[in-house]
């Protein structure tokens, strides 16, 4: 199996356990990146919601963990297409969630890219609706 076969199947497997927790879980994530991935989110961390950024180290990641599960409620999260190439992989999926605080729902396709070195992730960034973010913590 090459070593993208093997990202793949990695992140399948991340994906299929957060899909079920109903992103209650990250011990999976963070078990699959290194200590110092490279970490972004398209929100860039607005009022309400300052997890949603940037982050240098596997250990920060706890805070945008935390702060997922404790204001969204996951309602959906399924995987559409998988691709990949050489050390990147772009998941497209579409997910959606219920900020607590507000009620409000953001249904949003997301784009996760991803890049990987010797099996672990060492680079995350992520694409979704922003302006469904930011009317939903309002």
């Amino acid at each position: 199996m090459s070593d993208a076969n093997r990202n793949v199947e990695t992140l399948k497997q991340a994906y299929e356990e957060w899909a079920k927790s109903k992103g209650t879980s990250s011990d999976r994530w963070l078990s699959i990146c290194t200590d110092n991935i490279a970490f972004g989110s398209l929100a860039q961390g607005p009022a309400g919601a300052r997890y949603l950024s940037a982050f240098q180290e596997r250990n920060a990641l706890k805070e945008y963990f935390a702060g997922l599960m404790r204001d969204w409620e996951m309602l959906n999260y399924a995987i559409e297409h998988i691709v990949a190439q050489d050390d990147r992989i772009v998941v497209l999926c579409r997910c959606a969630w219920k900020f607590k605080k507000t009620g409000k729902i953001v249904d949003t396709p997301k784009a996760d890219s991803w890049r990987f070195k010797d099996g672990k992730a060492v680079e995350y960034y992520e694409f979704y609706d922003t302006a469904q973010v930011h009317a939903a913590l309002t």
